[in-house]
């Protein structure tokens, strides 16, 4: 009653030795699969694990750097400053990390609340009523007056272009990931199981357990059970060539970490060019959203600090070095697997597996 392992000699197997055969070969098989994917996987997690956390450092500094500029310079609206900063920079790495947003939208929320805080406590420091209708008010003419002058639109330009190599990349890894953990976990078909076993477990029906099989024969059975993901080649050759470049791309003329850096110079830029044409802003605001209650006098010229820009500190440098090294080491690594779906079979039938040493080997019907 033998379905796989028919003979002419006597046998040792039974029907249910060869559905246990086929359970066997089912699991070894992923089994295999799963050792040779295991670097390639780790490579990529450990990538991703790296680029996050070298990311969120130079987010990090970058916000901090943000945050300092209105400490030292800005200091009547440091304190109410600080949430919109913060949000700015949630908005990027939420971004980064593949959110349904957008980085113009992040950098015009961000000017959006800057704005009442520049016109009242800058432009003119003497307003005591800000209420909520008249800070919405604020709100939404600062995108008619336009305070911030082009510096807003070139910050989102600058920082769009920079961002988005990574946030391709960020993605790219992680489908990377995806195809991998599928083809792992691909279903053998009834007649690639029945192959196997043949070609692993029918010497053993024969008392021959020491015997493996011959390279060429296995390199057919293989080949034949791959099939589908092999067919995986031409894509993944892409995929990889899609890797080299977008990291390219990150460390071209648009680098993440020279945009992130950057922030803080467009940002006090930006204000400076709101309070140099306070007068003509203070005029048309005072039309749209009325006049505010203001204390006596106004010390907005006394307000105009220009803040030299910091010099590039150690860790800065180091997330930047770090980030490029590991940019470098990681596209080297997955250049040489370019091959890795076209040679699976090849791998698989290497080691333990096939005899290579010895003139005797299993050619799925006898010793030869």
């Amino acid at each position: 009653d033998l379905q796989i392992c028919q003979h002419r000699t006597p046998t040792c197997c039974t029907k249910k030795m060869e559905e246990s055969y086929q359970a066997a070969v089912r699991r070894e098989r992923t089994q295999s699969i799963q050792a040779l994917n295991f670097e390639l996987k780790y490579m990529i997690v450990g990538h991703i694990t790296a680029f996050q956390e070298a990311f969120e450092s130079l987010l990090r500094f970058a916000e901090n750097r943000t945050s300092s500029l209105f400490e030292t310079a800005y200091r009547p609206m440091a304190k109410e400053a600080a949430e919109p900063v913060k949000e700015l920079f949630t908005d990027i790495s939420l971004y980064i990390l593949g959110a349904e947003t957008t980085v113009e939208s992040a950098v015009l929320r961000f000017f959006d609340s800057l704005f009442p805080l520049v016109y009242s406590r800058l432009i003119n420091p003497g307003i005591t009523d800000l209420s909520e209708d008249y800070t919405e008010c604020l709100r939404l003419t600062r995108q008619d007056v336009n305070p911030f002058g082009r510096y807003s639109k070139n910050m989102f330009t600058e920082l769009s272009k920079s961002l988005w190599a990574s946030r391709m990349l960020s993605r790219a890894l992680s489908l990377g990931i995806e195809v991998i953990n599928t083809t792992e976990h691909a279903a053998l078909t009834k007649e690639c199981s029945r192959a196997l076993v043949k070609m692993q477990y029918c010497p053993h029906c024969q008392g021959l357990t020491l015997i493996r099989p011959c390279v060429g024969y296995c390199l057919n059975v293989m080949r034949g059970c791959l099939a589908s993901v092999s067919e995986l080649d031409a894509q993944w050759r892409e995929y990889i060539s899609t890797l080299e470049y977008l990291t390219n791309e990150m460390a071209a003329s648009h680098d993440l970490e020279i945009a992130l850096s950057g922030i803080r110079n467009s940002i006090n830029e930006a204000i400076l060019h709101a309070q140099l044409n306070g007068p003509q802003l203070s005029a048309t605001v005072d039309k749209v959203c009325g006049q505010p209650k203001q204390q006596e006098g106004n010390m907005s010229s006394d307000n105009i600090v220009p803040v030299k820009e910091a010099t590039e500190t150690q860790t800065f440098i180091m997330a930047h070095a770090s980030l490029n090294n590991k940019r470098r080491e990681f596209i080297n690594y997955m250049k040489r697997s370019r091959t890795f779906y076209a040679s699976i079979a090849e791998r698989l039938c290497d080691g333990d597996l096939v005899m290579r040493d010895s003139s005797t080997c299993w050619n799925g019907e006898d010793v030869v």
